[in-house]
C-alpha cells in the first residue's frame, strides 16, 4: 500500500499535583480508544502550536511550557485512513490553569452527544497497556522515565 500523506499528531502529557496522569478517552468512526490529549497539526501550524492549540480546544487550558519528549522514527499507518503515515510528537505539558473539564472515572464514560472524556490515571499504575494505539505504547515506553514530577 502506498502512503501519499503525512499526519503529523502532537499530543500532552499533563500530570496534576496528585501525579495523575490526563487520558482522552474518546469514539471515531466507531472506533473506541485512549491516549493522550491532542490531536493532528494544521497547514501553517508550528509543532508547539498545534500542542497548545489542542489542549485550548479539548480541555478549555492554556499551556504555559512545553518538554518535548519524544518524536516518532518508525513508519506507522493511520487506523482510520490507509493512505496515511502518522507521525507521533510527545510533549510533558505544564499549566498554571485548573483543568475545568468534566473528569470521569470509568473508561470510556462520554455524556450524552459528546464523543471524548477525560479521566486521571495514576501515574505510578499507568502502563502503556492503558493506552489503545501501538504508537503511543512504544512512545509511552520510551519517555516514561523521562517525566518531570
Amino acid at each position: 500500500m502506498e502512503l501519499k500523506v503525512f499526519n503529523i499528531r502532537s499530543y500532552g502529557i499533563l500530570l496534576n499535583q496528585r501525579h495523575e496522569i490526563l487520558i482522552s478517552d474518546e469514539i471515531y468512526h466507531g472506533h473506541l480508544f485512549s491516549k493522550f490529549p491532542g490531536g493532528g497539526m494544521e497547514l501553517g501550524e508550528s509543532l508547539s502550536d498545534s500542542i497548545k492549540r489542542e489542549f485550548i480546544e479539548e480541555c478549555d487550558l492554556n499551556l504555559t511550557n512545553l518538554n518535548l519528549l519524544y518524536i516518532t522514527d518508525t513508519v506507522v499507518q493511520s487506523m482510520f485512513d490507509s493512505s496515511q503515515q502518522v507521525i507521533g510528537v510527545y510533549y510533558q505539558v505544564f499549566t498554571d490553569e485548573l483543568l475545568s473539564v468534566p473528569i470521569k472515572t470509568e473508561v470510556f464514560d462520554f455524556q450524552e452527544g459528546s464523543q471524548q472524556s477525560f479521566r486521571w490515571v495514576p501515574l505510578h499504575s499507568f502502563n502503556s497497556n492503558d493506552l489503545t494505539f501501538e504508537m503511543d505504547q512504544q512512545a509511552w515506553d520510551i519517555i516514561k522515565d523521562k517525566i518531570i514530577l
